[in-house]
């Protein structure tokens, strides 16, 4: 009787212990982060270098569903030659500098500076190329009959200030001496008090809209991530933690931006590093509103959530729903119009120089 009752009890232990080691590797599971049903194949970034971004604004908290179209069609890609910058008296102070007779181009090149800042703000060289009578940075084989400088007034940096204007004159002024050319400089005093009002305007008008996708359940790996935000046409940025959506213009800045933690995507094992949030986000004054990107952001974070099992979320961790982003809408037209009020208007080349 005894040895039978042993034999059931170590049966019973045996039994329950099984149920223990089944339930912790159970748990062991749920814990692990959800991982990539296979890991998504390498593609080289397809982002252009930009300056740092502004700081985000989130909408209010609201209830309900973001928008009903659930799919984020990734962008067609045109292959547009990219356009190059150009000087703009809207953004930048401007020197003539004449010369006597027309220049040779190969000449120009080896003179001009080393470097193509001034301090923070980055300036330009431009000739006016004596055939086809085109501003445009000078080229070998070509001459030209009269050059501009130009120094970018404002950036994210901040405005132009007196040390900088300095530094640029000083630049191109021995440029000027180099090629046998005669500068003239705006006054500095001047060109210090409009970059200051531009400074103003372009912080009173500077937005990144972000919203927030946290993990309802288990956390992602960034394998996950990656293979969730490929689905609608997110590819790997510059930047570890990083992915963007490509605009349809070759050269410009991504429509979307989806960012997460930076170690995690530098780890060894991309199935293995925990990640609970991510962010989507838009750059306003760099991105074409021809490009929809307040209606992608809006659906893409819907369709992101859903897929990923998480909630949409302000910084302060409170729900966005259809009253939020209607009335993120109303300011960001607001913004909109504004901007091409200053004949700046979101994702010229003058914008996006300007909010760099």
């Amino acid at each position: 009787m005894s040895n039978t009752l042993t034999i059931a009890l170590a049966a019973l232990g045996g039994v329950v212990l099984a149920g223990v080691v089944a339930h912790g590797a159970w748990q062991a599971r749920r814990a692990d982060p959800k991982r990539a049903e296979r890991l998504p194949e390498r593609v080289e970034p397809r982002e252009p270098v930009m300056g740092d971004m502004a700081p985000s604004v989130s909408g209010e908290a609201g209830g309900g569903g973001l928008l009903a179209e659930l799919s984020v069609p990734a962008p067609e890609r045109r292959a547009n030659r990219r356009m190059l910058p150009r000087l703009d008296a809207l953004i930048d102070s401007i020197a003539t500098l004449t010369v006597e007779a027309p220049v040779a181009g190969a000449q120009v090149l080896a003179h001009l500076p080393t470097t193509r800042r001034a301090g923070g703000k980055p300036f330009m060289i431009e000739g006016l190329n004596s055939e086809s009578g085109e501003w445009e940075p000078p080229v070998a084989g070509q001459r030209y009959g009269e050059f501009q400088a130009g120094v970018q007034l404002a950036n994210r940096t901040g405005a132009l200030n007196e040390i900088e204007y300095s530094e640029f004159v000083q630049i191109v002024q021995a440029f000027a001496d180099a090629i046998g050319a005669m500068a003239d400089f705006p006054d500095m005093l001047e060109a210090v008090a409009s970059a200051r009002e531009l400074d103003q305007f372009a912080g009173a008008h500077d937005a990144q809209l972000a919203v927030h996708l946290r993990a309802r359940g288990s956390a992602w790996s960034v394998g996950y991530i990656q293979q969730q935000a490929g689905h609608h046409g997110f590819v790997p940025g510059v930047v570890p933690g990083r992915l963007v959506m490509p605009a349809v213009e070759e050269g410009a800045p991504p429509v979307l931006t989806l960012s997460f933690d930076s170690q995690a995507a530098l780890a060894d094992d991309p199935n293995l590093a925990a990640v609970r949030d991510v962010m989507l986000s838009f750059d306003v004054p760099q991105t074409d509103p021809t490009a929809a990107p307040f209606a992608a952001w809006q659906s893409g974070g819907l369709a992101l959530a859903q897929g990923m099992d998480a909630s949409v979320v302000d910084d302060h961790g409170r729900a966005l729903g259809t009253e939020s982003f209607a009335a993120i809408g109303n300011e960001l037209g607001q913004l909109y119009a504004a901007l091409e009020g200053r004949d700046l208007a979101a994702g010229s080349a003058a914008a996006r120089r300007l909010f760099s």
